[in-house]
């Protein structure tokens, strides 16, 4: 994958469409990147919209150890985290967020090897 495209590629599963794994490259995924970077029109809010929406309505698959707790990760963390920062929400996160997309993220993860 080139440079741009492992960039934009990030971007997406880190922030508009997050999942439990993000070596999860499916054709609309990758669709979605070639749309991007030939500048087509891309409804993102609709996007999100979606994937809440699958998100919130999808049963969490049960630990295989233990049946009580469940293997489902947190959808969208930082949209959650910050809009609870914003309205004024004490937030002490217990779980890491992914560092943000910037050179030094870039030049460690998307440029070749």
């Amino acid at each position: 994958m080139m440079t741009l495209s492992q960039i934009w590629m990030t971007f997406l599963l880190s922030n508009i469409l997050p999942s439990d794994h993000n070596f999860d490259l499916t054709l609309p995924k990758c669709q979605l990147v070639y749309n991007i970077m030939e500048q087509f029109s891309v409804q993102v809010a609709q996007l999100i919209l979606d994937a809440i929406h699958q998100f919130v309505g999808t049963e969490p698959p049960r630990h295989l150890v233990d049946q009580e707790k469940s293997n489902k990760a947190l959808g969208f963390p930082a949209l959650i985290t910050g809009l609870c920062q914003f309205y004024g929400v004490p937030v002490t996160p217990t779980k890491h967020i992914r560092p943000p997309i910037n050179r030094s993220f870039i030049e460690k993860y998307c440029m070749p090897r």
